[in-house]
């Protein structure tokens, strides 16, 4: 068995672990390849968030004409070049990700790569930490990184695995984009990918088994998401799939209605987004002994280490989807810095920060979101001592320019403090609107001094991020800038 100084698991974050510090020491990096495809990089690289956008951005262009026909312009999108689009993204994708592959693998002598499936074994109450692979490679290290990501959940149903059904592993790289297109679930990759295929002129029927979409977001951008998005692509509620099967050229799914009336859909793929589990099943993480929540994440504590029967091990770590609750790569970045420095300074650990965590959904509309919903809020501090605002894009001077009459922005602050407890964000883009919230939050300004102590570019579209927050009841100090 060959001994290193380090073992990480994982090629995306993980990968990043690898600093100049360990050049003159020994380390291993095992990784099967995203999407089961053996390609080096993660999830976010190969199949998530990078591609995703890169399909999102012609997707908006192709809505072109609906747009500037409210601007009294008219447009015309005449072609949708699936198989040139999809070879341009990936063209970019696969060589960053083969760079990468050669670099650990053939540049780096101190670095090892096992490019295969690999699952925990001995005694992980004590160092080595080790790891054997599925052809029987087996390695132990001094301290050891758990960066193994998640994989997309699949319904137990006749017909999962039958071509043309897909997830967003490998949906992206089909030889022709659908003519007609069910997408099964409710949460952010379903709206994603329904935002992005209808906008290329595919007829989209987005299935969820609760009513609505977006649920877990704030109750307003949610009813508001679901209001558009009925306007932009067919959504049914309250169904569940039973079954899949060829039909023809394309595929019959059968779903069960709430009150189990039966329905047949016939489409030419199916894309399965119902959820994202953990791999610490496919590392033998809950058999090694490691404690593991009851939807399959593994328990680390502040610093980023594993916990076994509730106490942390000295020298294992954990990092991104495989152990956070939030499943986000910037989160999973700021981890593998906390964990970077631990690695090399265990004298003196540092925790990961969760506070203020930001995310976005680039469907259409776009959606942004930080902090609590206006329910957490309620429920953590009383709805007594709440104040919110919602400012709507098409009420400030470039929202009117835009003609937008969708877009929203939500804030929620303690109106006894101005302490700003969320913000919740639907429209053009979203993930730029409400990055000076996070910032506020982020460095404790209250909502007063965030909207008041700055400049605010007129008119610009940031201006509905400051109206905002001005529009927020909480205490103005006499010294408070004007």
């Amino acid at each position: 068995m060959a001994h290193y100084d380090l073992s990480i698991i994982g090629s995306g974050s993980g990968n990043s672990l690898i600093t100049p510090f360990w050049d003159d020491k020994s380390v291993v990096l095992a990784d099967k390849g995203a999407g089961g495809t053996g390609a080096f990089g993660g999830t976010c690289l190969n199949v998530g968030c990078i591609p995703t956008k890169m399909f999102v951005r012609p997707a908006a262009l192709a809505r072109g004409p609906v747009e500037a026909a409210r601007l009294n312009v008219t447009q015309e999108t005449t072609d949708v070049d699936w198989p040139a689009m999809r070879d341009r993204v990936f063209s970019r994708i696969d060589a960053i990700s083969a760079g990468g592959r050669h670099y650990r693998e053939v540049e780096l002598d101190n670095v090892d790569l096992v490019a295969e499936k690999v699952t925990l074994t001995g005694d992980f109450s004590q160092t080595p930490f080790a790891f054997v692979s599925e052809s029987g490679v087996r390695a132990e290290a001094d301290q050891l990184v758990i960066a193994a990501g998640s994989r997309p959940v699949l319904p137990d149903v006749a017909g999962i695995g039958l071509p043309g059904v897909h997830t967003s592993d490998t949906i992206m790289r089909i030889d022709q984009r659908p003519d007609k297109l069910l997408i099964l679930g409710g949460g952010y990759i379903a709206c994603e990918f329904a935002g992005v295929f209808s906008g290329f002129g595919t007829e989209v029927i987005q299935i969820n088994r609760s009513h609505g979409l977006m649920t877990a977001l704030d109750h307003d951008i949610s009813a508001a998401y679901t209001a558009e998005a009925e306007k932009n692509w067919t959504v049914h509620y309250e169904r569940t799939i039973t079954s899949i099967s060829e039909h023809g050229p394309g595929l019959r799914v059968e779903l069960v209605t709430s009150d189990g009336r039966v329905e047949h859909y016939d489409v030419d793929a199916v894309l399965v987004a119902i959820g994202r589990t953990p791999n610490t099943d496919l590392i033998g993480a809950r058999e090694i002994g490691l404690d593991v929540h009851p939807n399959g994440r593994l328990l680390v504590d502040e610093y980023q280490r594993v916990l076994m029967q509730g106490e942390p091990v000295d020298g294992l770590y954990a990092l991104g989807d495989v152990s956070s609750e939030a499943m986000l790569k910037h989160v999973a970045n700021q981890e593998a810095r906390v964990v970077a420095h631990n690695l090399v300074h265990p004298d003196r650990i540092r925790p990961s920060r969760h506070e203020a965590i930001p995310s976005a959904i680039f469907s259409f509309p776009e959606i942004a979101q930080v902090g609590a919903t206006e329910a957490q809020a309620a429920q953590a501090i009383g709805e007594e001592h709440l104040t919110t605002k919602i400012q709507r894009y098409g009420d400030t001077a470039y929202g009117w320019a835009m003609e937008d009459g969708s877009g929203i922005f939500k804030v929620i602050a303690d109106r006894r403090t101005g302490q700003i407890l969320g913000a919740h964000v639907m429209g053009y883009q979203a993930s730029n609107l409400i990055q000076p919230v996070i910032h506020a939050m982020s460095f404790g300004q209250d909502a007063y001094t965030a909207a008041r102590g700055q400049y605010w570019i007129h008119p610009a579209l940031m201006e509905v991020t400051e109206n905002a927050l001005l529009g927020l009841e909480v205490p103005i100090a006499e010294d408070a800038p004007l």
